[in-house]
């Protein structure tokens, strides 16, 4: 069993930056084959990917916030961040860590991960 922590949400002005943590917690498998993501969900809407690094440290983002947001992890204390920068008010929304185990660390399709933190919320005004 994975439990997934996360933090770092808050209110800030559109502009404005936000550093998401989502730490990891049980029988996690080693980096290299571990593909970890970020999710938003805004009110009324579907979840959606935000960004994601498979275990070979690729890394994958949404068109909607490439060159803004940066996803990273710390390999050793199984900690995934999300950097984001320049945030929009369209940008706001439940920002949800995901993870998945595989033999070679690809991500899965869409939501298809295995193992969900809470959310932690993001909201960004004008």
């Amino acid at each position: 069993q994975v439990q997934l922590v996360e933090s770092g949400g808050g209110s800030v002005q559109a502009g404005g930056s936000l550093r998401l943590s989502c730490a990891a917690f049980g029988s996690v498998y080693t980096s290299s084959r571990s593909c970890m993501a970020w999710f938003r969900q805004a009110p009324g809407k579907e979840r959606e990917g935000v960004a994601a690094i498979a275990g070979d440290g690729t890394t994958i983002y949404a068109y909607s916030v490439k060159g803004r947001f940066t996803i990273s992890k710390d390999n050793g204390k199984t900690i995934l961040y999300l950097q984001m920068n320049s945030l929009k008010p369209e940008d706001t929304a439940m920002y949800y860590c995901a993870i998945d185990f595989s033999y070679d660390g690809r991500c899965p399709r869409g939501t298809d991960f295995r193992y969900w933190g809470q959310g932690t919320q993001v909201t960004v005004s004008a």
